[in-house]
């Protein structure tokens, strides 16, 4: 008896280590390449062409301050003759034709603040090479400006919708909600002022700058935000990497909302008839780093 129970003992010890054995899994987290926005309303203000810009005679402008972004597509590219398309396209949103046209499904939007991770992907996803440049695809930008009415001023929120086409349900605008089940053009914009309960919402006549320095030999497509930016030095992918890659698109707002005054004061006064004429972001400055 006592030898039977001491090999049923034996048995269910050399059971419990095989099954405990088997059960332990070593998990190695693939390296990644993360991507980030950064506002600076400090950085070189460019027109669409990629060059410095100052702001047009009869105009005014402000540095807004931002709370929120969103694009649709994200690719990098190899060089200056590389085409949209043609290069290493590591992002491309959600569209509907719920609205009639192709459109940018906002209800599935990637909507981030500075230093927030917009995408996270596996760094083998990205092809081997030596890259360039960085093409972003704008869709929504919500930031905070200053309002002056009847001799008051105030700050305002603006949600601006610079993608090519934007299908919107509701959206919310400092807790404000815009109903519009509908199709919104390159330039829609609500606004509010939460202070007083003030809301409205409209289309900018203007043009939307999207600089892009390389347009003579890579153009982009009419009506799109795709804002091109140059790497300091080329990013490049050897398919060695073992470390995660931050790559940070960093974004000029220098001056990038701009007004026709008429009452020559620098303050945005929409009651005196002043309307927008471009709410586009004015550069980006691509740069990456090697984190754990």
């Amino acid at each position: 008896m006592r030898i039977k129970l001491f090999a049923l003992v034996a048995f269910s010890i050399l059971n419990f280590s095989c099954t405990d054995e088997d059960d332990t899994q070593i998990v190695v987290e693939e390296p990644q390449l993360i991507i980030k926005f950064k506002f600076d309303p400090t950085q070189i203000r460019l027109n669409n062409l990629g060059q410095p810009s100052t702001v047009s005679a009869g105009n005014a402008a402000q540095s807004p301050m931002f709370n929120s972004i969103s694009a649709h597509y994200l690719e990098f590219t190899p060089n200056a003759l590389t085409q949209v398309g043609q290069g290493a396209v590591l992002y491309s949103g959600p569209s509907t034709t719920l609205g009639g046209a192709n459109a940018i499904d906002f209800s599935q939007a990637i909507v981030v603040g500075e230093g927030e991770a917009f995408l996270s992907i596996p760094l083998k996803n990205l092809p081997q090479g030596s890259y360039e440049y960085v093409r972003v695809s704008l869709s929504y930008q919500n930031y905070n400006i200053n309002v002056r009415a009847s001799g008051t001023d105030y700050v305002g929120t603006i949600a601006s919708f610079v993608g090519y086409n934007n299908y919107i349900t509701t959206h919310t605008v400092s807790g404000n909600p815009f109903v519009v089940n509908d199709d919104k053009l390159q330039g829609y914009w609500a606004f509010a002022i939460p202070s007083v309960g003030y809301t409205t919402s409209g289309q900018s006549t203007g043009v939307t700058t999207v600089p892009n320095p390389i347009a003579a030999t890579s153009p982009i497509p009419s009506g799109s935000c795709l804002v091109t930016g140059k790497f300091a030095n080329n990013f490049v992918v050897t398919g060695n990497e073992t470390k995660n890659v931050e790559v940070q698109l960093s974004l000029s707002i220098n001056n990038s909302f701009e007004w026709h005054e008429v009452n020559v004061d620098g303050k945005f006064e929409p009651a005196a008839g002043e309307n927008v004429v471009d709410m586009g972001l004015r550069g980006l400055i691509p740069s990456f780093r090697v984190i754990n």
